[in-house]
């Protein structure tokens, strides 16, 4: 008897392109939301268009509330659960970049409200994705969360944040290619499950902006157009496999590690980048995609190198060899690497 079944959860409403922030209250509004809007937000993403989120609610009589979280926390989290449950918010709105966007999905996810992410630099996939990210100590904890509603993403604004964000989205959209190979990899050899449409999706995300590489520029707000719909797409690969797997493979477990080895280090974005060129070798070889992906990221400006992302060789190494123990998560670093091993994969692609 076949039982299988799944449950999607995808943004009703995704509003891209230039000016779209004043189009909040609209997207918003087919939501059928009711209640008080908590708008969520960060210092500088509040300045940029939280101010403005906030004053379209209350010019259309809606009382909103804000708030301005200073850092990504579980105690954030729990600040804005409380000011939320205060003033019996009906929905959230996270406006910002990963920080506003993770705290808000995550507290939305434990008070069983609607919320929309407002995107002020396309940093990453997870102004759509139903995961969130919140670092505690040496580590950090990637937890399931409220997916948006609806996203509104202002390629004007998008344009405006600092370069280095943007392009740590598109290596974090780059390294699909190795997430996708490793759940791959991981359904042949210990029978996870894999979704077709999901790992195509992503994979062809990632295909989408190494062809593009060339055309995203500092400046250029077409660039920011690009490197988001290819994030929302990332988001909804993951959301219709139920998990990270279309977006995270060993290239995150090494990222994860350097979060504890080196706290504060590299951005994200960049740290998956490089990840991904060292593990698509592992993958095929010397006559493999990883130049490809070298290439991608170096075309855009987003780190290639150890010494790019301001980390020495030799934590890089020991990220790459003891990467595998983040999670019971299978990938090409299976249950680990000789330091003979990393050391060739690192020293072949240049990283080190």
């Amino acid at each position: 008897m076949f039982e299988k079944r799944t449950w999607i959860r995808l943004p009703r409403n995704v509003v891209v392109g230039h000016g779209v922030l004043g189009q909040t209250i609209e997207a918003v509004s087919e939501l059928h939301l009711t209640g008080r809007p908590l708008v969520v937000s960060s210092p500088t993403p509040h300045d940029v268009a939280g101010k403005q989120v906030v004053e379209q609610f209350e010019d259309e009589g809606y009382n909103p509330s804000e708030i301005v979280i200073d850092e990504a926390s579980f105690d954030a989290v729990q600040q804005v659960i409380d000011h939320a449950s205060e003033i019996d918010a009906g929905f959230l709105l996270g406006v910002g970049g990963g920080k506003a966007i993770d705290i808000t999905k995550m507290a939305a996810d434990d008070l069983g409200l609607g919320f929309v992410s407002v995107p002020t630099a396309a940093s990453h996939d997870g102004i759509v994705s139903g995961r969130g990210s919140v670092p505690e100590g040496d580590t950090r904890h990637s937890v399931a969360a409220e997916p948006p509603l609806a996203v509104i993403a202002d390629t004007e604004v998008l344009a405006e944040a600092p370069w280095r964000l943007t392009t740590a989205g598109c290596a974090d959209i780059i390294s699909n290619y190795t997430a996708v190979r490793d759940w791959q990899l991981a359904h042949r050899l210990k029978n996870v499950h894999y979704s077709e449409y999901a790992g195509a999706l992503s994979q062809m995300t990632a295909e989408m902006l190494v062809e593009s590489a060339d055309s995203i520029k500092q400046g250029l707000e077409e660039s920011s157009w690009i490197v988001v719909k290819a994030l929302v797409s990332s988001g909804v690969a993951m959301s219709i496999a139920g998990s990270s797997r279309p977006a995270s493979g060993a290239e995150h477990l090494f990222s994860h590690q350097l979060d504890r080895l080196v706290p504060d280090g590299a951005l994200h974005g960049h740290q998956v980048g490089v990840g991904s060129i060292m593990t698509e070798y592992l993958h095929s070889g010397q006559k493999g995609q990883w130049k490809d992906a070298r290439d991608a990221l170096a075309a855009i400006g987003a780190p290639t190198t150890a010494d790019e992302l301001g980390i020495d060789d030799e934590t890089v190494i020991e990220a790459l060899t003891t990467a595998h123990q983040i999670r019971d998560r299978y990938t090409v670093l299976g249950d680990g690497m000789s330091e003979e091993a990393a050391i060739e994969a690192a020293t072949v692609t240049g990283v080190i």
